[in-house]
């Protein structure tokens, strides 16, 4: 493992990363938003079908 090496490229990458301007940034937070309700949902879907079936939670 070659640290300084290592290093170097962190850096490089570092370099090259932007800040996101403000209109990816709520673009990814809706899509991101959207995805965490969606799993959510989805989780209580699953969650009532089993209430209603007997022997379910």
């Amino acid at each position: 493992m070659d640290v300084p090496y290592d290093l170097n490229s962190y850096v490089r990458v570092l370099k090259l990363a932007s800040t996101p301007s403000w209109n990816e940034f709520s673009q990814v937070s809706k899509i991101a938003g959207a995805g965490i309700l969606l799993v959510g949902l989805l989780g209580f879907i699953i969650f009532a079908v089993m209430s209603f079936i007997p022997g379910g939670v």
